[in-house]
């Protein structure tokens, strides 16, 4: 096991960590990603510990200490506390029993290696403490500094245990990843694409959604395609090419979600896929299929509405058609960017009419009265949506001529 020190960052001092390892009173250490992430410069998000204390000493310890505890997963040796108003996962020392490809049965252990040895990447396997000094069992931290993203051990031994790594492996890839992918690593997951289909829909797009949030996840795509993971995993017929051409669009452009994965992935599948179906197979939350179907709608209209905006924007709102814009030019149809900088100044407007401005001139409830107003509305929209209350009357009153 590799030992190096480092300069701690300021998060291993804080107040609620202090408090929670002066708490649990026993070898403990930060582990996985706020490891890999402090070392590799990033931002620091969701802070991990690992400990030889059983669930059971640690929820003793912490309610000791006065600590809230919350027994988020004692099947595997889980245990969340919030201190200082964070939540920290507290883990015990584990080495897997059994494997079934989903879950894992597992045994606690005091063995710092074991516990590395059932981890998924290199990378993921490091181990600080507050002091600063980095423990590295498994070699991750020249993998790291190298954006060699390597299985622990055996690849195909890793996906095996949990088909969920596959993808976790593009993932990672794309968003640490230098230089060729790793080639035990491909091959593996090309002879064991298929097994994806075991694991439950709402894992598979958890992790493809993340992956699609890469700075640049087309390059992994085309690797995914290419070892015939992407029809396992997304669809068929996915066209990262055209994903690689919306990426270099973005730049250009202020978006609200410069990397926003449902407007990658509304580039990403075949124009002629049923949208409605993908989102419903894929068990997409409402707030992201109506999203999805928003972008694709507008990609598909873009060049259409160029001379007439208002209505698709009224429809879809200003960044449903940005993102569609870009998309439709990621398709080749370029004339569409020029609905961004209208799409950028939008400010939806009120339609002026309500349908008992109608009753009051003598229309019934019914039909005749919703069909009256929506002609009115769509000729306020073709005009701009400019037309004022007064002028929207008037047209009315033209109506009855």
């Amino acid at each position: 096991m590799d030992i190096v020190r480092r300069e701690p960052p300021a998060w291993m001092s804080e107040a609620a960590v202090t408090q929670l390892f002066a708490a649990l009173d026993a070898p403990a250490r930060f582990v996985g990603g706020a490891v890999r992430d402090w070392l590799a410069g990033r931002p620091v998000k969701d802070i991990d510990i690992a400990t030889v204390l059983t669930p059971e000493e640690v929820l003793e310890r912490l309610q000791r200490a006065r600590i809230r505890a919350v027994p988020t997963g004692l099947a595997h040796g889980t245990v969340t506390a919030i201190s200082g108003g964070k939540p920290f996962e507290i883990t015990t020392l584990r080495r897997d029993v059994e494997t079934d490809g989903r879950h894992a049965t597992v045994a606690y252990t005091d063995d710092w290696a074991a516990d590395a040895a059932r981890r998924d990447f290199t990378m993921n396997a490091l181990y600080a403490e507050a002091d600063g000094t980095i423990f590295d069992p498994t070699g991750g931290l020249a993998d790291l500094a190298a954006g060699h993203v390597r299985f622990v051990g055996d690849a195909a031994t890793r996906i095996r245990e949990d088909y969920l790594r596959l993808l976790r492996f593009f993932r990672f890839f794309a968003h640490y990843g230098r230089g060729p992918a790793d080639a035990a690593a491909l091959a593996a997951a090309e002879a064991l694409a298929p097994h994806v289909r075991q694991l439950s829909v709402e894992r598979v797009w958890s992790e493809m959604k993340r992956l699609l949030a890469a700075p640049d996840p087309a390059p992994t795509l085309r690797l995914m395609q290419q070892h015939g993971v992407l029809a396992v995993a997304l669809a068929e017929n996915c066209r990262p090419d055209t994903l690689a051409e919306l990426v270099a669009l973005e730049p250009a452009y202020p978006l609200k979600a410069p990397h926003d994965p449902l407007r990658r992935l509304a580039s990403l599948l075949d124009p002629a896929l049923a949208g409605d179906a993908f989102a419903e197979g894929w068990r997409l939350s409402r707030d992201e299929a109506d999203r999805l179907a928003a972008i694709r709608h507008a990609a598909e209209h873009a060049v259409a509405a160029l001379a007439r905006p208002w209505p698709l924007l009224r429809r879809h709102g200003a960044d449903s058609v940005a993102d569609g814009a870009l998309v439709a030019a990621a398709r080749g149809q370029r004339a569409a960017l020029t609905l961004l900088p209208v799409a950028a100044f939008w400010s939806d407007p009120q339609f002026p009419l309500r349908g008992a401005d109608l009753l009051e001139r003598g229309y019934q409830p019914g039909p005749a009265l919703g069909q009256a107003l929506a002609e009115i509305e769509r000729w306020w929209e073709e005009g701009g949506c400019t037309a004022t209350r007064e002028q929207c009357l008037d047209y009315l009153e033209r109506l009855h001529k």
